[in-house]
């Protein structure tokens, strides 16, 4: 009776081990990802395309199983809009940390970044804008704020230069929105003008982000009979610029940073586009190696959302990846156990290789120039900042 009462005693004991281990052997992690960006406005268009590439990069890593910790991980996206509204971008900020997010892609905008980015640091949770472009954004300090995109100091050179060197203007018109990001970018694009030599800022104007009416400034620039005009600003307000200079009879080039460089563009401005008349450049871009990868990129979002990418879907779905590597690096998901990985961290993205400076800034950055050509954004040239 003894043979058969421990071998079966054994068998259930061997049953309840197994039944008591096994949620231990499957226990799983969420992991919550918030992704900030204006999903209503003007820019809801730009902002959107933030929270779809971030989508497309939760749901990647989703399918790869991914066990951090000794536990597998669930990523879930939290995207909220902050308007474009710098007291909506803390408030989004603020409801973000209440909801206990591991990490933040966002803002958009450098007027959202910069006051959300604060809150960010003061609960230790790390931020990674796939847009923001103001160098306060990384000069305050704090060491939860990343970028994967150049910032202005680097685009305003770089577009000083092309307007100079490329475009031969000697004299140019200034306009921005009053924005951080518009402000910010075309007083760097004038200090470095000036430090060039060989060209003069004949006119500095200013509108607002939600103007629809520039007759009255650009009167005044016409009368100084500018070669080239910068706009600090985005794409919805720079279609009806466009429309406004051509009814006015200003031939004048318009150069701009990326808030303008979008698919949206040509629907905006319309006839008055023209070929090769818009200058812009996009905080970041691939070199010839890298084509395939961006384009395969563009193509999966594409089929997923049945329109192309506007401009900054794949440097969200790089700030998630990155995220992740940092995480898996160090084997932990809380923000206090993988922040250090974050600030070492070297990832191979779809936008090019991403490796952080001491500030938070993306090493080595690089810019992509285009144009408009037959109503679509074309691609000229991929500049490493200096």
């Amino acid at each position: 009776m003894r043979s058969f009462v421990l071998p079966r005693l054994s068998l259930l004991l061997s049953l309840l081990l197994s039944l008591l281990l096994a949620p231990l052997a499957h226990a799983q992690t969420e992991v919550r990802i918030g992704s900030a960006s204006p999903l209503s406005g003007p820019g809801a268009h730009l902002g959107k395309d933030i929270e779809n590439g971030a989508r497309m990069a939760v749901d990647e890593l989703n399918a790869k199983g991914i066990v951090i910790g000794g536990k597998k991980i669930t990523w879930v996206l939290q995207p909220e809009d902050d308007g474009s509204d710098p007291k909506m971008g803390t408030a989004v900020a603020q409801k973000l940390v209440d909801a206990g997010v591991a990490a933040v892609v966002g803002h958009l905008n450098s007027g959202t970044t910069v006051p959300a980015s604060k809150l960010y640091a003061s609960a230790g949770i790390p931020q990674i804008s796939p847009a923001a472009t103001t160098p306060l954004y990384t000069r305050q300090g704090y060491k939860t704020a990343f970028r994967v995109v150049a910032n202005d100091q680097l685009i305003g050179r770089a577009l000083a230069r092309q307007a100079i060197g490329t475009l031969k203007a000697k004299r140019i018109a200034v306009i921005d929105d009053r924005t951080a990001f518009g402000q910010g970018l075309a007083d760097e694009f004038a200090r470095a003008v000036k430090a060039a030599g060989g060209a003069a800022i004949v006119s500095r104007q200013f509108t607002h982000d939600k103007a629809t009416d520039f007759s009255a400034i650009l009167t005044q620039i016409r009368a100084q009979r500018p070669d080239v005009i910068f706009y600090g600003g985005m794409d919805a307000v720079a279609g009806p610029m466009l429309k406004q200079m051509k009814a006015l009879g200003l031939q004048a080039r318009l150069v701009a940073g990326d808030g303008v460089c979008s698919e949206k563009l040509p629907e905006l401005a319309g006839d008055a586009l023209g070929e090769d008349r818009v200058l812009c450049a996009v905080a970041g871009g691939v070199d010839q190696a890298g084509e395939a990868a961006f384009a395969a990129f563009g193509e999966r979002y594409r089929q997923r959302y049945g329109y192309p990418l506007q401009t900054y879907a794949p440097y969200a779905y790089d700030a998630v990846m990155v995220f992740a590597a940092a995480m898996q690096a160090a084997q932990a998901t809380a923000p206090a156990g993988f922040l250090p990985a974050l600030a070492k961290v070297r990832h191979e993205g779809v936008t090019g290789p991403i490796a952080f400076d001491a500030k938070g800034d993306l090493r080595d950055a690089a810019l992509t120039l285009y144009t408009y050509r037959k109503g679509k954004k074309t691609k000229l040239q991929v500049l490493r900042a200096q």
